[in-house]
Formats: C-alpha cells, structure tokens, sequence
C-alpha cells in the first residue's frame, strides 16, 4: 500500500482501539462497585491479549520482514531482540521518573508536592495506552493487514475493562459518574498520538519497520510484567489471574485466526 494508506488506518486503528477505554467505562452508570475478585479476572484477561498480540501481531512480523529482506534467522533474531530491549528500556525510564499510581500498589515515580492522586490514575493509564497506539500504528505497517487488524481489535477489547476501572477509581475518589467517564474516555485517547507515531514511522520510513514492530512489543511487554502481572497476583487471587491471562492470550489466538 502506499504510504499515506498505511498512515490513515493505522491512525484510524489506534483511534477505535483507544475509544475501546470510553466504551467499558459507560457500566459506570449503572455500576459502582466491583469486586477485587471481578477485578483481577479482567486485567489478567486484558494482560493477556496484550501479551500475546506483542508476539503474533508485532514480533513474529518484524522476524518475517527481516526474513524477506535477505537476514538470516540469527541475524535477523538479533535485531529483533535488540528493538524489542530498546522498547522496554525506554518505558521503563518513562515509568520511573513519570509519577503514577497503581490499583493496588500504590504510588510510583517521582513524586511532587502538588501532584494529586487523581492525576496519578490518569498518568497511569497514560502510560498503559501509549504503546498499544504505538503498536496497533506500526501493526499496520506490515503486509498481512491481517495481524493488524487482529491486533486494533484486541487492544480494543482488553481496553475495555481499563477504562471500567479507571471510572470506578475516579467515582470512589467521589467524583460523579459523567465526570469518570470523560476522564477514562480521554486517557483512551492518548492511544492515537502513539498510533500517528507509529504510522508515521512505518509508513514513510520502511527501512525501520522491524524495528518500529519490536519496539512497540517491547513497550507493551514491559507493561505486561512490570505493572499488569504484579497488580493482578495480589489478595489471594493468583489462581484467577492466571487463568485470566490464559483466556486473554487465547482469546488473541483465535482472533489472529480470523483474521
């Protein structure tokens, strides 16, 4: 495809995958609580698509195209590896010295004295839905349009029980059920800035494409096991949680069949 295709559905893309966060917060009309148990079942499942869309979406295609540009299978693993570092080493220097707030953890980051807490939920999230824009843009770079698509789906399905959260974070911090929902509703939109990134990147650099696919799974991965999997193995429901991670990365897996 030409270059400004590529451009538009993959920022097309991470826009409907990030107003996946606005579509699970709308329960929060109806719905004030949630139980710890319900809680973990869905960030294990939202976990888990994300994990497995980092490798069927994002580095199995960045091996393929490496492959089909003459590498050999170590060299072309070696280059992979080293994007894929890269991407988890510039989040975790953007987690550290960025303040935020776990669900269960608790605060993290550098921490000033006219921070509040609510802005730490929303920086949190910020992070969580920068690189799945950032990933579903470069998804779009590849030529199995496919895997892209099977990947905006499943950011977007495993959006929607962040944005429920979020909500019902912002409504115990006593704040009306309208004003949550704008609030999740506009961290899902920090996802399309990462998506034009990332296809802009693809689309009018090709030469950089693995590299701009192993950088996002590498993004995503560290979100996975540096904040989702701690956050859910907590309170006695790691049984849950696991299973929930299961389901997730399966549930990936049968739409990349689709697809």
């Amino acid at each position: 495809m030409a270059a400004i295709d590529v451009f538009l559905l993959g920022s097309l893309a991470s826009l409907i995958a990030g107003l996946g966060t606005g579509l699970g917060a709308l329960p929060i009309f109806l719905l004030r609580r949630m139980g710890v148990g319900l809680e973990t079942t869905l960030l294990s499942l939202a976990a888990g698509i994300m994990l497995a869309a980092s490798v069927f979406s994002l580095v199995m295609p960045a091996l393929e195209v490496m492959a089909g540009r003459g590498a050999s299978p170590f060299g072309a693993s070696v280059t992979v590896a080293a994007a894929l570092m890269l991407g988890g080493g510039v989040f975790w220097i953007a987690n550290r010295f960025i303040p935020h707030e776990h669900f269960f953890k608790g605060r993290e980051g550098i921490d000033g004295v006219l921070t509040k807490r609510l802005w730490l939920f929303v920086a949190a999230i910020t992070l969580h839905n920068f690189p799945e824009g950032l990933s579903v843009g470069a998804g779009f770079g590849q030529p199995d349009l496919g895997k892209g698509m099977a990947l905006a789906i499943g950011i977007a399905i495993q959006n929607m029980p962040e944005g429920f959260v979020v909500a019902l974070a912002l409504v115990a911090l006593r704040h009306s059920a309208a004003f949550a929902f704008m609030i999740a509703l506009l961290t899902g939109l920090v996802e399309p800035v990462g998506g034009l990134i990332g296809a802009a990147a693809v689309a009018f650099v090709q030469p950089i494409l693995p590299w701009a696919l192993a950088f996002a799974a590498g993004t995503m991965i560290f979100v996975v096991g540096g904040e989702m999997i701690p956050e859910t193995h907590r309170k006695g429901h790691e049984t849950r949680a696991t299973f929930g991670l299961l389901s997730g990365f399966a549930l990936m897996l049968l739409l990349g069949g689709l697809f």
